[in-house]
């Protein structure tokens, strides 16, 4: 147990935080992973729902990762998969982590979507049907695409068109069934979940074990955080999120900083440089999102111009940490435009536009598409 005067202390200002948060997401301090893998493991999931932002959330995170080293992260080393988790949304995480993270969230993800699949016409009945057809589909035939799928559940009497087709295919992921596979032509494609990462065995983490030790990723991604914001994040109940606090708080991991709290030993703010770390960030990006409030990453000021409405969240360009202006990709991917908040420093200024052509050649090069995105709604945001 962490004596009393380790485990409370006062709560870091803005800029702490901010610092602490972004050195942690590994986008300030000149913090870079060697690969696609290894940030992934370092934040734990990557923000999903577009497969060219989650290829640019991996990147910014990234020493001169490729698209190519991102596509053999997924498809052939198969050491990170992309799937439904937190919240039910696509997220990218480390592959061995894949079963005992869905055997946690997916209880409660099927539970809160059951409304949904009744007003869809989807009964107990056809939701087993459908399962067993997309299993026997994909052991027979797989890979295949969502319209693959959807054209053989059509013999269900399920309609092409509409959310049914999307809602049967994501139960089948939240049963286990399947999990994204490889891309073909750049779009996506469903593979049996036991077929793409076999079973090493007995799953790493159960009940409130994995409950604590998904808090603990948490907060090793995304601290200084509190447990709402952990609860926003993951998708499951402010009782449970207390629940994982204190279990941790009885286990000495975390120390308690007034509202906030860390990771016990995480609590040294990552060294100050006169020269700004400026990354640009895709849209959805897990830094922008992991959080319940957002006055420590961008400015009130300026918030409505990175959630303009609608479940939008634009792609953000960052200067340690600070949401300083946002981006747009111009036709084809060969230019970038910047929309600065306020003027910038020159040196600002030039490390934007380094960041801009790393973007421009990673885009040239990557195989990934807009295609295969989940229907978004404002719950995402």
């Amino acid at each position: 147990m962490t004596a009393p005067a380790e485990r409370h202390r006062p709560t870091p200002d803005h800029e702490s935080i901010r610092r602490l948060r972004a050195h942690a997401q590994a986008l300030a301090g000149g913090a870079r992973q060697a690969s696609a893998v290894a940030v992934v493991r370092r934040v734990f999931a990557i923000q999903a729902q577009d497969t060219t932002a989650v290829d640019l959330g991996i990147r910014v995170r990234g020493r001169d990762i490729t698209a190519q080293a991102i596509r053999t992260a997924y498809e052939k080393e198969r050491s990170i998969v992309r799937n439904w988790y937190m919240r039910g949304t696509l997220h990218t995480i480390p592959s061995d982590d894949a079963r005992w993270v869905l055997q946690l969230l997916s209880p409660r993800i099927l539970a809160a979507t059951s409304r949904r699949y009744q007003q869809l016409g989807l009964g107990d009945d056809l939701l087993q049907r459908a399962d067993h057809l997309i299993r026997r589909a994909l052991a027979t035939h797989g890979p295949l695409t969502r319209a693959e799928l959807t054209e053989r559940l059509t013999s269900l009497g399920v309609p092409r068109d509409g959310q049914a087709p999307f809602h049967l295919i994501r139960h089948a992921a939240l049963t286990g069934i399947l999990c994204h596979g490889p891309q073909r032509t750049g779009e996506a494609t469903y593979v049996l979940l036991d077929d793409w990462l076999p079973s090493t065995g007995r799953i790493r983490w159960e009940g409130d074990a994995a409950l604590a030790e998904l808090a603990r990723r948490y907060l090793a991604a995304c601290a200084p955080a509190t447990l709402e914001d952990f609860a926003a994040w993951s998708g499951l109940p402010v009782t449970w999120a207390r629940k994982s606090w204190k279990m941790l708080a009885e286990s000495g991991v975390i120390t308690e900083h007034g509202a906030l709290t860390m990771l016990t030993g995480r609590v040294e703010l990552p060294r100050s440089s006169d020269t700004p770390d400026v990354r640009m960030l895709p849209a959805y990006d897990n830094y922008l999102i992991g959080y319940r409030t957002r006055e420590a990453s961008v400015p009130t000021l300026h918030q409505a111009r990175v959630w303009p409405g609608g479940g939008v969240i634009r792609p953000t360009v960052i200067a340690d940490g600070l949401a300083i202006a946002t981006w747009t990709r111009g036709p084809g991917s060969r230019s970038i435009q910047v929309d600065a908040f306020e003027p910038v420093t020159p040196q600002v200024e030039q490390r934007i536009d380094r960041e801009k052509e790393a973007v421009v050649s990673f885009l040239r090069t990557t195989t990934g598409s807009p295609q295969g995105k989940e229907p978004w709604t404002a719950r995402h945001a």
